[in-house]
């Protein structure tokens, strides 16, 4: 079995160097699904050209990314006198970094098995550990995320969104594992990145303070009160008893720690780059500002680009702030509903993010489909997944197709591009609803094997 997934990862990745070397010019960095104002490589590269003159990236209406990828990636960006494309040692970086998310998701993947594992044994379900479906979500997720046409499509296409799926997957990654550093390096690299991470902060600290996905308290709580009325030893009621963790405080405040030090250094490299061609304010407006305010009203596959190119000016400021707000509004109820379940709300959170932002991409919907995938056991009978998987296929294809219309042949116009965004965002919409649905109000969505806890539970209560 691990051959074979060995096998298929390689085959991934061998496809996505065969598309950058020897596919030639397949014209995907200008795509709006693929590529965004916050993450052109052809905007980054006209951003360190400016650079190099003496003049802030920043200047114009071009560059609106951070200004450690203008030192990291913008050399690569130069043209080349071997005759290759300058882009192609960027896409071959993009190449390496979707192999390490796709990595560390596997990982996270087995993180979330062994905690899952462990609560079962504690509920005294050996045989329904031995009898759960032999598949690692950690491989399949990994897999979905290495064979996502959109992955491909974003590593191939000449954008850094690969690098910011990367450190939202070191960040997730970090806080399973309740590696502190970890974790707030990739939680202020993806918030540096793109702002709208900063709201994974609460599965990140409740990842941090309870530990992985686990059942509620309340079925510990259930089991050690009919235990109680059976004969139960005091070493395994103590042992109960401390599977039921307790918030610890001492890696979250391990966390912030690191967060204000990670918090530290980029500011201060961001402010030596930026130090003689603009400053770190003009940053924050250019970067942040320019997702807030959503000045760029270039098609994408969003609905927010068209909204705010019809809405009047009057009203602008009103609705920047509703759509905004939206994001926030949905934090704390989700948190207190999911807190038992602090990775998958983290998907979640992906999720809404990939759905509200004001600059979506086809790498946001490959990131949050690669952590689905660690719930791939739990959400197997998910409803609508055959209208969901040809509704994908059908807007991915319909995009392209609608965009050429409208804006080449000129036998369309933009009501023709925006009805595919519109359905791509139900699309997700329902995706999320019917995930976060099916998990919490079906017995089986609990964990794969819920119905064996509750007879286990039940059966000494009526005894």
């Amino acid at each position: 079995m691990a051959i074979r997934y060995w096998q298929m990862a390689a085959a991934a990745v061998g496809f996505r160097l065969v598309l950058v070397l020897f596919g030639g010019d397949l014209h995907l960095a200008s795509r709006p699904e693929v590529s965004t104002p916050l993450t052109s490589l052809r905007r980054l590269a006209e951003g360190y050209w400016l650079k190099q003159a003496s003049v802030s990236p920043y200047s114009g209406s071009m560059y609106h990314g951070s200004p450690l990828l203008l030192s990291i990636l913008g050399p690569l960006t130069n043209s080349r006198p071997d005759g290759h494309h300058a882009h192609i040692y960027c896409s071959l970086i993009f190449v390496a970094v979707d192999f390490l998310a796709a990595m560390l998701i596997r990982a996270t993947g087995h993180k979330l098995q062994m905690a899952r594992n462990r609560s079962l044994k504690s509920l005294d379900l050996t045989k329904a550990v031995n009898d759960s479906v032999n598949v690692s979500a950690g491989d399949v997720a990994s897999l979905i995320y290495l064979w996502n046409p959109w992955a491909i499509v974003t590593c191939v296409g000449s954008c850094t969104s690969p690098i910011e799926n990367l450190m939202v997957v070191i960040m997730i990654y970090g806080a399973c594992s309740r590696l502190a550093p970890l974790a707030a390096f990739g939680y202020v690299m993806a918030t540096h990145l793109s702002l709208y991470p900063a709201i994974l902060i609460v599965p990140v600290i409740l990842l941090l303070g309870y530990g992985p996905d686990a059942p509620p308290p309340k079925v510990f709580l259930i089991k050690g009160s009919s235990a109680s009325k059976s004969d139960e030893s005091d070493n395994d009621k103590t042992t109960r008893q401390r599977v039921v963790q307790q918030f610890s405080w001492k890696p979250v405040l391990h966390f912030i720690f690191w967060l204000f030090i990670w918090s530290c250094h980029v500011l201060l490299l961001s402010s030596v780059i930026l130090k003689k061609v603009g400053g770190l304010h003009e940053m924050f407006e250019k970067t942040y500002g320019f997702i807030l305010t959503v000045k760029d009203l270039s098609p994408n596959i969003g609905v927010l680009w068209y909204f705010f190119a019809e809405v009047f000016d009057f009203f602008r400021n009103f609705f920047l702030i509703v759509f905004n707000m939206n994001i926030i509004f949905v934090v704390l109820p989700l948190a207190i509903r999911l807190k038992h379940r602090p990775c998958f709300l983290a998907f979640v959170y992906t999720a809404i993010v990939a759905i509200l932002k004001s600059y979506p991409s086809a790498g946001d919907s490959a990131l949050y489909l690669g952590l689905l995938g660690l719930f791939v056991n739990e959400l197997a009978e998910m409803q609508f997944t055959f209208f969901l998987f040809f509704g994908y296929i059908g807007v991915s294809l319909l995009s392209p197709v609608m965009h050429n219309l409208w804006i080449w042949r000129g036998t369309g116009n933009a009501n023709f591009y925006f009805a595919t965004g519109l359905a791509y965002t139900c699309l997700q919409t329902v995706l999320l609803v019917e995930s976060c649905a099916h998990r919490e109000t079906r017995p089986s969505s609990l964990l794969p094997t819920c119905q064996a806890i509750y007879s286990s539970v039940a059966e000494p209560i009526k005894s």
